[in-house]
C-alpha cells in the first residue's frame, strides 16, 4: 500500500511526464515568476492550454500562485521540487550501491 507521500510523488511525477508541462517548469525555472500569458508567448501553444497544464501543475503542488491585480504569477514550489530530488538522489544511491556491489564480484579474484 502507498503511502501519502508516495502519492504525491506520484502526482508530481505524472504531471512532469508531458513534455509541454516539462518545458513550462524549465522556463520557470530559468525565468522566476511568469504569468501564463507570459509562459504562452513565442510558444506553439495558446494561454488556454499553458492554463490547463498549469493547473495539473498546481494540482500536485509543484507551483505557487501570487495575485498583482488582474495577474497571476506562477512560480515552482522548492518543497516540492525538493522531495522530488531527494527521492531521485535516493534512487541514484541505491543503484551507486548495487554497482559497487557488483563491481567488487567481478573483481574478486
Amino acid at each position: 500500500m502507498s503511502t501519502g507521500r508516495e502519492q504525491d510523488l506520484a502526482r508530481v511525477f505524472a504531471a512532469l511526464g508531458d513534455a509541454t508541462r516539462l518545458a513550462l517548469v524549465g522556463h520557470l525555472l530559468a525565468a522566476g515568476a511568469l504569468s501564463a500569458t507570459a509562459l504562452a508567448e513565442g510558444r506553439d501553444i495558446s494561454r488556454q492550454a499553458v492554463a490547463k497544464h498549469l493547473q495539473v501543475l498546481e494540482a500536485a503542488d509543484l507551483l505557487l500562485r501570487q495575485r498583482h491585480g488582474r495577474e497571476v504569477l506562477y512560480t515552482l514550489d522548492p518543497r516540492r521540487v525538493d522531495e522530488a530530488r531527494a527521492f531521485l538522489d535516493a534512487i541514484s544511491a541505491g543503484w551507486d550501491r548495487a554497482i559497487g556491489r557488483l563491481r567488487k564480484l567481478v573483481e574478486a579474484p
